[in-house]
This record gives structure tokens, C-alpha cells and sequence, in this order.
């Protein structure tokens, strides 16, 4: 059977918990038994010295046989728990009172009958002679005839055979039975303390582990709020208890379920608007491809029959659409490169003032033929920027070519180039059209997904590469809320130390 994690510390704590219960119940017993060995021996201490003074004992150095057997009667009847016996100088037991059969060994060892003599700290233990490993308490006194050297001595063990048998008869009943019955009652409330701890402590370990078996990895925003520990958990309080564990180990998982869910629902939209961007590119390419086929395909079929006028337009048409999906083509290309981070930019001090100049002559005739005015709002002293010549070039490009295509004739669009209003170490670049603007429905997404170009709409990937662009100078591409009619653009790029231009100027095209 397989035990969670708290019913297998519960289970070692109730093993411990045993384990010390009956280690202190016998260390209890033990110093109460010693407590006890130790009071008789101090009582009793000078009870040998009285016998030994019994000038009947012994008789020209040698022992009185009758008068100890008969003064060994006399004291077992008066204390039963005595037991006397006459030792010799090696220990060898020379006169005793007991009953045959009861003696088990024929020489006591004389060291700690010396100890005792010298004075050592009670208790202390000697050879029970009617016993082969038993030790016990006992008194002794040196054995001497008045006037001569001690021959032996007198050896008192004071817990006797008669203690032995009252005892173990009251350790069965009262003495046991209150040590059980005391060590059954710590260890019931060991228990129910234990069981109160163990609940209080394990307690965040569980809402950890619950919150961890409902954790979705999808983290959808329904299924993400499901966490019970994302709601319990309160940062103030993790703060508090960063010394517990537990308490941090809830609040890291906390805040890694949190940053999955949030990646996972970030890759999910990322997802979907990818999706959404290949189904607009096909549909941008489609049309180009599907007019190119057909051109080709009459040109093969009527070949021989078409005028030269139209054959020639024909081919134009043919090789217009060719230009556009190879536009497109090239885009994505760049597109893929700038999101990888297959490129990167490389910062160089230039005039952005010159910049504009030079890509408003590129769009001179284009902007010429469709009847919009190019015009450009520099502000004096405007400083150079730090950026790539080359990716704010097709920034430039980009924002200025879909500005042109949605304008109507006799409209205009203008740049100004100014110092940022926030950040005077930046240099603020603003585009606004005449065209008819962006509907509110797009603006949202406007920079995150293409869309399906022709009449109003105006997101698709020259947008996207802008806005990748920008990103790799440390910049952001805005769509300005303006009254009327038109679209307004504005990003800023940092200063760099040259400045250029000493007044304001006023270009055309």
C-alpha cells in the first residue's frame, strides 16, 4: 500500500514518538529502581559494622560457626530482605544462612566491597552469591578479633530473595500497571498534538499539491482563475513568511503558473494571428497569381491571333502582377528574417533631414501621377540620430508608400521631423495623410497581423516589418488619434551627438 508523503511522516512521527515513550518509561523505572538502591544503602549503610562488632563472630582469628548461623536466624527473621554472609580476604563466602540449594556461587568479588568501604558514591553494586549474574546493594564491614589484623569481612546484601519476590509480584500489578497506563496517556496526547501539528504544518504542502494536480499548462483565462492557490496566496504575506519553505515554494509556483498561462495564451494568440496572416497572404497572392495565369494562359492559346497592341498589354499586365508577387514574396522574406533574428541593426550617426529628402525623390513621380503632395516640417537644429541607415530607409519607405496609396488626389502627406516632447535625447518622426483613416475595428491589431489590402484597409506586412524594425532601435511605431480625415504615424529614434540644420526648412514634392 502506497502512503502520501503526510501519512508517511505521520506514521514515522507515531514510530519516534513510541520509541521515546518507552525509552523514558524505562529510563523512569531505571532511576527510580537506582533512586530507590541508593536511600536502602545509605539506611543500611552501617549495618555490617554493627554485626562485625559481635566479638561472637569470631574467635582467634577464625569464625565462630554456631554463633553466625545463629545471629544470621535472628536478623533474617527480623528483616527477611537481608541476607548475611562472612566473607574470608579473597572473597571466598566462608559462613552463610541459606537455604540449601539457593547458594550460586562460592567467592564474592572484593572490589566493590572496598569502594564501599573507601567511601565511593552510592549506590553502588556487588555479587549476589544466590544469584550467577545478579548485582544488588549491600553493606560490608571488615571482620577482625579484638587487637588483630581483619582476617574477612562481614557482606550484607540488603534486597534480598524475599525483596526480589515482593517486588516482581507489585511490578506485576500496581507498578506496571501505572507506568502503562502513564505511557499510554503521553503518547495519546503525543498523538493528538501530533495529528494538530502535523495538520497545520502539512496544510500549505496540500493546497500546494491540489493546486498542482488542477494545474493546466494551457492556462486558459477560466481555468487559470481554478488555481486555489493563485487566490489564497498573497504576495504581502509570501514576503512575511520568506523563511518558510513552503510558504515560498507556493509563492514561486504561484508565480510560474502564472507566467505559463500568461506564455501559453501569449503563444496561443501569436498562433492564431499567424494563422491569420497566412490565410491573408494567400488571399493577397492569389489575385496576383490568378491574374498572371490567366494572361499567360490566353497569350499560349491566342498567340497567333491576338493584335500586337494587346498581346503587349498583355504581357505588361502579365509582368505587373509578376512585380507584386514577387514584392510580396521578398516582404515575407524580410518579414521571417526580422522576427528569427536573422538581422540586426547596425547604428550609425546620419541626418534624418537627408534621409527624407533622398526618399521623398523616390516618390516624387509615383506621388506626382496620383495628385498628392509630398511636403516635410523640420524643426531647426534638429540633431542627427544613432540608428541603420538602411532599416530606417525602409521604414521610411514603407510608411510613405501606404501613405501615397491611400490618399486621394489633391490630398497631401506630410513628415515633421522635431525633437521628442518626453525625451530631449530623441529625435520624434511624425507621418500624417489626407486619406480616409483606419476604421476603429483594426486599429487594435494594426501592427500585429495583415490584412487584406484594397479599399480602406490599411495594415499588411510593410506595417509588421516597420514595426519589427523599430523594435530592434528600441522603439515603438504609434497610430495618433487625430480629428477628421487621415492617418497619423509617429515614432521617435535616439539623438546622436552631431547636430544638424541651423533654421527651419520647407520641402516639396
Amino acid at each position: 500500500m502506497k502512503l502520501t508523503l503526510s501519512q508517511r511522516l505521520f506514521a514515522v512521527f507515531c514510530v519516534l514518538l513510541l520509541a521515546c515513550c518507552g525509552a523514558s518509561a524505562w529510563l523512569q523505572i531505571r532511576a527510580s529502581d537506582l533512586r530507590e538502591k541508593e536511600v536502602i544503602q545509605s539506611l543500611s549503610r552501617g549495618l555490617a559494622a554493627h554485626i562485625a562488632r559481635d566479638g561472637a563472630l569470631a574467635d582467634a582469628n577464625d569464625m565462630n560457626a554456631p554463633a553466625v548461623r545463629r545471629l544470621f536466624s535472628q536478623l533474617m527473621v527480623v528483616n527477611p530482605s537481608v541476607e548475611v554472609y562472612l566473607l574470608d580476604n579473597t572473597g571466598r563466602i566462608r559462613a552463610d544462612d541459606a537455604p540449601p540449594g539457593h547458594l550460586k556461587r562460592d567467592h564474592v568479588d572484593l572490589a566493590p566491597v572496598r569502594s564501599f568501604l573507601d567511601g565511593a558514591t552510592l549506590p553502588i553494586l556487588g555479587d549476589d552469591p544466590r544469584s550467577d549474574d545478579k548485582r544488588k546493594v549491600f553493606s560490608a564491614a571488615p571482620l577482625a578479633a579484638p587487637g588483630t589484623a581483619p582476617f574477612g569481612y562481614v557482606y550484607v546484601v540488603l534486597l534480598g530473595e524475599e525483596h526480589d519476590a515482593l517486588a516482581a509480584k507489585a511490578s506485576a500489578s500496581a507498578v506496571l500497571r501505572t507506568t502503562l497506563a502513564s505511557m499510554g496517556l503521553v503518547t495519546l496526547l503525543g498523538l493528538v498534538a501530533g495529528v494538530v501539528a502535523f495538520g497545520l504544518i502539512t496544510r500549505p504542502l496540500r493546497r500546494l499539491t491540489e493546486a498542482m494536480r488542477k494545474f493546466d499548462a494551457r492556462g486558459a483565462p477560466a481555468e487559470a482563475r481554478a488555481l486555489p492557490l493563485i487566490d489564497a496566496l498573497d504576495t504581502h504575506d509570501a514576503r512575511e513568511n520568506e523563511r518558510d519553505e513552503i510558504i515560498v515554494l507556493e509563492s514561486a509556483f504561484a508565480q510560474m503558473a502564472e507566467r505559463i498561462g500568461e506564455q501559453w495564451r501569449a503563444l496561443g494568440q501569436q498562433d492564431r494571428e499567424r494563422r491569420e496572416m497566412v490565410a491573408n497572404i494567400s488571399h493577397d497572392l492569389r489575385t496576383p497569381l490568378s491574374s498572371l495565369h490567366g494572361y499567360l494562359e490566353t497569350l499560349s492559346l491566342k498567340s497567333d491571333t491576338l493584335p500586337d497592341a494587346d498581346r503587349r498589354r498583355y504581357l505588361s499586365i502579365a509582368l505587373a502582377q509578376s512585380a507584386k508577387v514577387g514584392h510580396l514574396a521578398q516582404s515575407l522574406f524580410e518579414l521571417a528574417k526580422l522576427e528569427h533574428g536573422m538581422v540586426a541593426p547596425e547604428p550609425e550617426p546620419f541626418s534624418l533631414a537627408d534621409l527624407v529628402q533622398d526618399v521623398f525623390e523616390k516618390f516624387e513621380l509615383s506621388a506626382q501621377s496620383r495628385g498628392v503632395g509630398l511636403s516635410a516640417q523640420i524643426a531647426p537644429r534638429l540633431p542627427s540620430v544613432m540608428a541603420d541607415l538602411g532599416m530606417i530607409e525602409r521604414v521610411l519607405t514603407n510608411l510613405l508608400d501606404n501613405a501615397i496609396r491611400h490618399t486621394p488626389a489633391q490630398g497631401t502627406v506630410d513628415v515633421t521631423l522635431a525633437p521628442a516632447r518626453e525625451q530631449a535625447d530623441r529625435v520624434e518622426v511624425t507621418i500624417r495623410d489626407t486619406g480616409p483613416g483606419i476604421p476603429p475595428a483594426m486599429r487594435e491589431a494594426l501592427f500585429l497581423r495583415p490584412f487584406a489590402s484594397g479599399g480602406a484597409h490599411r495594415g499588411g506586412l510593410g506595417l509588421l516589418i516597420v514595426q519589427r524594425m523599430l523594435q530592434l532601435h528600441g522603439s515603438q511605431i504609434r497610430l495618433i488619434d487625430t480629428q477628421g480625415a487621415g492617418t497619423t504615424f509617429r515614432f521617435d529614434l535616439p539623438a546622436a551627438i552631431a547636430q544638424t540644420g541651423d533654421g527651419e526648412s520647407h520641402m516639396r514634392g
